[in-house]
């Protein structure tokens, strides 16, 4: 092994944290703590209730510390939580234990990127509290613990000028990413090829003070099923790389990246094996379609056969260059892909990052970094460098606290 690397770590771009209790209450003004999120029980069960909504926490959500035998999808309350779920001095304690070095966690009642202050009736409110979660975020989750989490944000999602004006104010107390919709249109916004440009001025924030867009597979509050009566695993198994491919290939074709060329994206809990195949497929798209393109975009009915014509787009099909526009900007993110890593060379090894998933029942803790070395195995230190901490580091820049000296749990005999 390489003596200058220490591979006994790893940076997880993917954990979830389950928001204290208090976090509202405590943060909002007095006007807005009626209305505010806080925990109620009502026969038993723990909800938050934000403005007239009851929304439980599914047992799936924290599942850290439980046998799999144990997994439930049913509400629990947080007195059912391991406390790293929710506290992040706990929580630090729990990653010693499992090799992680760092974290960035995404929020769990307000879902991924904040859609239940978007839904909610009273948009001021909501804004409040927005900025009461990204100060509790930065000053508390992260701030209790420097060096162990790298502060994720999330925006007004229904506002895009306040988004910018938040985001700004948040990279100056050290944010260095924030949550986006994976496919905003699903929550009935417009979506990233808008001809009014409605997201521009949350584009041009994030060009500005380099915040990564961080796209969590789920985050358009739908999931991808064959039908109505599917059966619960064939849509988890078929969601993850359905969805990502579909935010990967509209991105690729669309125009962000040409208007704010320092536009990062990361295609969080999105896994990697699928990546090759559509980047071939986009090239072979690319190649025999691009000159009919060029001159207008057009959409045909699949049902009618009818072509509607469109306006010249505004990325030239001539022009394009999808791998190197992924390269440049675009990163996967995987739990446990055997697949992803066979196929790195189609992907490349400095657009890929690790995750744990923690406390969620795909997480591969408390075995994270063992788990990480098996799917790495064969490969040499300075690939599996990159990819355990090295892109997180250099992706989100972000530099770790120093190791705990002690060798984590999970590699030690059994």
């Amino acid at each position: 092994m390489n003596q200058t690397l220490d591979l006994n770590w790893l940076i997880s771009v993917d954990d979830h944290v389950l928001e204290p209790r208090e976090l509202w209450q405590n943060r909002v003004a007095t006007k807005y703590r009626d209305a505010a999120p806080k925990l109620v029980v009502d026969d038993g069960i723990e909800y938050w209730q934000y403005e007239d909504r009851l929304v439980p926490t599914l047992g799936l959500a924290a599942v850290a510390g439980k046998t799999r035998d144990q997994f439930r999808p049913d509400a629990v309350n947080y007195s059912d939580m391991r406390a790293g779920c929710y506290d992040s001095v706990a929580r630090v304690e729990d990653m010693d234990r499992a090799g992680i070095l760092a974290s960035m966690c995404f929020p769990s009642f307000t879902r991924f990127c904040g859609q239940v202050f978007y839904e909610g009736n009273d948009k001021e409110l909501g804004l409040h509290c927005v900025q009461a979660y990204n100060d509790w975020m930065i000053d508390e989750w992260c701030g209790n613990v420097p060096g162990r989490f790298i502060p994720m944000i999330i925006i007004p999602l229904w506002d895009p000028k306040a988004a910018a004006v938040e985001m700004e104010r948040c990279a100056g107390k050290g944010a260095r990413s924030f949550a986006f919709s994976e496919n905003p249109v699903r929550l009935g916004l417009p979506s990233i090829h808008d001809k009014d440009r409605y997201w521009d001025p949350v584009w041009s924030m994030a060009h500005d003070a380099e915040l990564v867009v961080c796209m969590h597979q789920g985050s358009s509050s739908h999931r991808m099923t064959m039908s109505d009566d599917a059966p619960a695993l064939s849509t988890m198994a078929w969601a993850i790389g359905c969805q990502s491919s579909g935010t990967l290939l509209d991105w690729l074709f669309g125009p962000v990246f040409q208007r704010y060329p320092k536009v990062k994206i990361a295609l969080s809990e999105g896994a990697i094996g699928w990546i090759p195949y559509f980047l071939e497929r986009a090239t072979q798209v690319l190649d025999k379609q691009r000159f009919w393109a060029a001159d207008a975009d057009r959409k045909m009915d699949a049902v009618t056969g009818t072509v509607i014509h469109g306006g010249k787009p505004e990325v030239d099909p001539l022009t394009l260059d999808v791998r190197a526009v992924f390269k440049e900007h675009v990163f996967g993110c995987f739990i446990e892909d055997e697949s992803g890593i066979r196929n790195l060379d189609l992907i490349g090894v400095d657009n890929v990052m690790i995750e744990t998933d923690y406390p969620h029942s795909d997480s591969t803790w408390p075995n994270s970094i063992k788990t990480a070395h098996e799917q790495l195995a064969g490969l040499d230190d300075v690939t599996k460098y990159k990819i355990l901490r090295g892109n997180a580091e250099r992706v989100f820049r972000f530099t770790p606290a120093a190791p705990p000296t002690a060798v984590p749990a999970a590699l030690l005999p059994a």
